[in-house]
C-alpha cells in the first residue's frame, strides 16, 4: 500500500491486527457497559469524571481547565455542568480576583454523591476492566497506554504523568 506522498506502508500484520481489532472492537463496549453500570446511580461517565476532577482540584476549578481536561468544547463543558449544577452536585462561581471568569466547584452534596457512587464504579471498573487480565496484562496496558500518550500531540495531563510515576516506583520496589 502507498499513501498519497508515495511512501509504502506495510499492513497489519496478524499480530498488530489483533490488538487493533480488539482494542477498537472493544472499547465502545466496555465504555457502554461501564455507562450502563453508573446509569444505575443517575450519573453518566462524563458526569462522574467531572465529580472526580473536581473532588481532587484545591478549590474551584476554571471552567476552561475542566474543558481542557475532559476534552470538552465551552459549549460542551456547560451542557455537561448543567445536569450536575441541576442536581445540586457541582455550583459555578465567580472567579474572585476576576469577576468575568467563571470556576466550578463540588458541593457537598457532589462530594456526597462521589463517595457513595465511587465504590459502585471502582467495582464495575474492577470487574469489566481489570478481572479479566492478568497482573502482567495490567502493567502491559499501562505501559501501552503511556506510550501511546506520549505519542500523541499536546502535553499528557499532570495526573496522567503522576501516576505513571507511581506504578513505576511500585514496579521498583522489591
Amino acid at each position: 500500500m502507498a499513501t498519497d506522498a508515495g511512501e509504502v506502508v506495510a499492513w497489519l500484520d496478524d499480530r498488530e491486527m489483533l490488538a487493533w481489532r480488539g482494542f477498537i472492537e472493544t472499547v465502545h463496549d466496555l465504555l457502554r457497559a461501564l455507562e450502563g453500570d453508573l446509569a444505575a446511580d443517575a450519573l453518566t461517565l462524563g458526569d462522574y469524571q467531572v465529580l472526580v476532577y473536581l473532588s481532587e482540584a484545591i478549590g474551584p476549578m476554571r471552567m476552561s481547565d475542566l474543558a481542557a481536561l475532559l476534552q470538552l468544547t465551552p459549549s460542551g463543558l456547560t451542557r455537561r455542568l448543567d445536569g450536575l449544577v441541576g442536581t445540586g452536585d457541582v455550583e459555578r462561581v465567580p472567579d474572585e480576583r476576576d469577576g468575568r471568569v467563571m470556576k466550578a466547584r463540588l458541593t457537598q452534596a457532589g462530594r456526597h454523591r462521589l463517595a457513595t457512587v465511587a465504590p459502585h464504579h471502582v467495582a464495575s471498573v474492577r470487574a469489566r476492566f481489570l478481572a479479566p487480565m492478568a497482573d502482567a496484562d495490567i502493567d502491559a496496558v499501562g505501559r501501552a497506554f503511556m506510550a501511546m500518550r506520549g505519542a500523541l500531540p499536546g502535553d499528557p495531563p499532570a495526573r496522567f504523568l503522576r501516576l505513571a510515576a507511581s506504578a513505576a516506583d511500585a514496579d521498583q520496589v522489591v
